[in-house]
């Protein structure tokens, strides 16, 4: 198994310029991390291969059209 991280450790491992602490805890809780971290007393701790994952940008099908008509 591999070593957990705090989100500081994962934060300067992943990015160069790393977000604040309290943005990082809010992804947590709104699980945005991907593998979701663990809470080991009140520190949470991820796994280094763990990714960001912003919800507001949406993989886009190019096969199914907005403007499609079902049935007609």
């Amino acid at each position: 198994m591999a070593k957990l991280l705090t989100l500081t450790e994962w934060a300067s491992e992943t990015y160069s310029q790393p977000p604040s602490l309290s943005a990082m805890r809010r992804w947590a809780r709104e699980g945005r991390i991907y593998p979701c971290p663990e809470l080991h007393g009140k520190e949470c701790r991820l796994h280094p291969e763990a990714i960001y994952l912003n919800s507001h940008k949406h993989a886009r099908n190019p096969n199914v059209h907005s403007h499609s008509v079902v049935g007609g």
